[in-house]
């Protein structure tokens, strides 16, 4: 019996038939949707792409993007290429191909992203500090837990966009 792509012995499965003739299976295709009312706590992991509606304690990691609507909420580190967040966050955010912080976001932390490829809409929120990415590979970024301090994390007089 597989579980979460696995069989028992550790070996995967063989491909279904809609997987072999290039459906989606998990990758690019696959979105995860944190309802509404929905709470996690603990890491978010996923190839694809992760809407934040409810509620995670944890760093969210998404290789495709990460969308917070207005009512979302990450107390974390939010790790992806293309990231819109809408909602709050409590954490660093690393985007390394774009970034969008629409007019009802509220950042806490650090920001990671390109300079030309982050937006900022009018009434967005940030306190923190931002770091422009170069134009070459982005240097992994070592999540830490949220509230996690230590000489480099942000100070509110540092950097402040309202």
């Amino acid at each position: 019996m597989a579980v979460f792509g696995k069989s028992k012995g550790g070996e995967r499965p063989a491909a279904s038939p809609a997987a072999r003739n290039g459906a989606p299976r998990g990758g690019d295709g696959s979105i995860s949707i944190i309802g509404t009312g929905m709470a996690i706590t603990g890491d978010l992991v996923t190839d694809g792409t992760v809407r934040v509606e409810g509620r995670i304690e944890g760093t969210v990691r998404a290789a495709v993007s990460v969308l917070v609507s207005k009512d979302g909420e990450v107390q974390g580190d939010v790790i992806t290429q293309d990231a819109v967040i809408g909602g709050r966050v409590r954490g660093t955010v690393v985007a390394e191909t774009r970034l969008v912080l629409q007019a009802t976001s509220d950042i806490e932390g650090q920001i990671h992203a390109r300079a030309q490829h982050l937006h900022l809409e009018e009434g967005a929120r940030f306190n923190g500090q931002i770091h422009m990415l170069d134009g070459g590979a982005a240097e992994p970024l070592r999540a830490l837990p949220a509230g996690a301090g230590g000489e480099n994390s942000p100070k509110s007089d540092e950097f402040s966009t309202y």
